[in-house]
Order: structure tokens, then sequence, then C-alpha cells
């Protein structure tokens, strides 16, 4: 007998996470066919930015998984920036974030957290917050030495401002992970300059971008049918 419950993802949805996990493995085939950390890490974090479109905490546990391993393969390509953001930042934020979705169910369904809209106050301190600890961290990976030194330290801010609209539950922190994607892109595009294997990275940070401008519209979409459903 056919079930008339509806799918948790949509044909959409399920349509761009296999997508997504067909570019990413094509590109490790074409481009870097030996190191399958690379690999691992970029199918786990296109999952979790599935369920992190949709609200699920989950997307948060495996964004925590992600960020060990894309810290530690920073480290083997000298962006210590990407490595101390990844390790120092994201991944303790994504703890502290699911916690906070965890603890904020929509209507008690754990599996979608409650959008939170923000005042422009809070917005303004955030930017605030993240000039701050843009300024730090360029004197703290200047010291390190970090190879692209600029685009290593915009990677920092928009990497910030992201983790703090997540913990915050804004819709917005998907546009700010987009534009993180953009200065990855570029970051990566240099170090195939010395390694072509990494335009497989180049690839995967593609793809999250493309997942990210979903999640952002798929959260405005979440946002509206809360507030229609509270009212």
């Amino acid at each position: 007998m056919q079930s008339d419950k509806p799918s948790y993802f949509s044909a959409f949805e399920l349509g761009l996470w296999s997508s997504s996990m067909l570019s990413i493995f094509i590109s490790h085939l074409l481009f870097d066919r030996s190191n399958l950390l690379t690999l691992l890490a970029s199918l786990i974090g296109c999952t979790s930015l599935t369920f992190c479109s949709k609200g699920n905490p989950l997307g948060q546990l495996l964004i925590i998984i992600f960020s060990g391993l894309y810290g530690y393969i920073s480290f083997t390509c000298a962006y210590y920036g990407e490595m101390i953001t990844y390790l120092g930042m994201t991944a303790p934020m994504a703890v502290i974030s699911l916690i906070a979705w965890l603890r904020n169910p929509f209507q008690g369904n754990r599996s979608e957290v409650k959008v939170n809209r923000i005042s422009k106050q809070e917005i303004a301190f955030a930017l605030v917050l993240t000039a701050i600890v843009t300024l730090i961290f360029y004197f703290i990976l200047a010291a390190f030495d970090t190879a692209n030194l600029i685009p290593g330290t915009i990677s920092v801010t928009t990497s910030f401002f992201a983790v703090y609209l997540t913990f915050r539950r804004s819709a917005f922190y998907a546009l700010a992970y987009a534009l993180n994607d953009l200065v990855l892109i570029v970051l990566w595009v240099m170090a195939t300059v010395n390694d072509r294997s990494y335009l497989s990275v180049v690839i995967c940070f593609l793809v999250f971008f493309v997942n990210d401008l979903y999640g952002f519209f798929n959260w405005s979409r979440m946002q509206t049918r809360q507030a229609q459903s509270a009212a």
C-alpha cells in the first residue's frame, strides 16, 4: 500500500543533492584521484548543506565533522587561516549552533529549527564584532606566514559573520556562507597554480555556493510559513 505521507526532501532537493554529489565525485576522478580525504570532506560538507537548508540540526553535526577534515586539508596547503578558522571558529560555533537549533524547534518538530528575525541593531553589532575578529586574525595569520594572506583574512570575515547568523537562526546565514564560498573559490584557484589536484576543491565550493543560495531561498520560505502558522 502506497503511503500518502510526503517525502521529507522534495524532488528538487533530492535532485540538487544527487547532482551536487555527482559533480564532486566526477571532479575528484578528473583532478584528484589520490586524495580520498578531500573527496570525503566534500561529500560530507555537501550533505550538511542539504540538511541545513531544511533547518535540520543534523546539518550542524555534519559541519563539525567537515570542519575537522577541511582544517587538516588546509594545513597541508599552508592555508593556516582556513585551518584556524574552521578548527578554532567554525567547528566550535557549529557545536553552539547545534545546541541552539535543538533548543529552538519549530512547534516541537526537532527536524526543523524556528527561524529567527534579528534586529538592525543586532546586525550592526555583528558587523562590528566581525570587524574586530578580522583585525585580530589578520595579525595572527600574518605571524603564521599564511599563504595568500588577504583572501585568507577575507575568508575569516565572511566565515565569522556566517557562523554568527547561523547561531542566531537567521535566514541570511546562507547568503553569508554563499559569499564565503566565493572567497574560497578564489583562494583555491590560487592553490591550483602549484597543484592542479586542488581544482576538485574549487568545484566543491562552486557546488556549495549553489546549495547555499538554495538554503537562503528555502529558509525564506520557512520563515514565511512559520509566521503564517503562528498567526
